[in-house]
């Protein structure tokens, strides 16, 4: 073991330390004041890249929420994509079934009819909408024009008749309605 001598502590006369045990400039030689100034800079710019990265990564989680709550709001739209053919399918179907006059096309009709119901009901509760297009004024944001005829009965520049149903998905257009739009007759 190694017998040391207990060293006194240094006395705060002459040395330019503040009374209260603080360190004053007089402490440091010009070069080490500089370099004292400069980790002092450096760290000052680190604490602001920091709160910087901390902001960035605070908006970062919002945006992720956000698009984490949008794609659960949307998450259907591919299966409703597909079913919309379906749908215009059916309805075709029941066309095809009101022009016939047996027996039996009654009974296709109130069957085709009542799973046009039930699948009507089930995209609906999904969140799909039709566009209502019939007499409104075009809109080439929801409605698809394909022709224009003229109409002294339908305002000009109003839907005359829709050929194929539009369908939105709560706020968004899944799919434009397919129109023909009226003109004003010749004179």
């Amino acid at each position: 073991m190694e017998n040391r001598e207990p060293t006194a502590a240094p006395s705060s006369e002459g040395t330019g330390s503040d009374p209260q045990g603080g360190v004053t400039d007089q402490d440091f030689s010009p070069e080490a004041w500089m370099a004292l100034q400069a980790k002092a800079a450096k760290a000052e710019e680190n604490w602001n890249a920091l709160l910087r990265t901390t902001a960035d990564f605070d908006n970062f989680k919002k945006r992720a929420a956000r698009e984490r709550q949008d794609a659960l709001k949307y998450a259907t739209e591919g299966l409703l994509e597909k079913l919309v053919p379906v749908m215009d399918n059916f309805e075709m179907a029941l066309m095809a079934a009101n022009q016939a006059s047996s027996a039996t096309a009654e009974s296709l009709r109130t069957g085709v009819n009542m799973i046009h119901q039930q699948l009507r009901t089930v995209l609906m509760d999904a969140g799909l909408a039709e566009v209502n297009a019939v007499g409104q004024p075009f809109d080439p944001n929801i409605h698809e024009a394909v022709s224009q005829q003229e109409s002294s009965e339908v305002a000009e520049g109003h839907v005359l008749q829709q050929l194929r149903k539009g369908y939105r998905l709560r706020e968004r257009l899944l799919r434009p309605a397919t129109v023909i739009v009226s003109k004003a007759p010749a004179s």
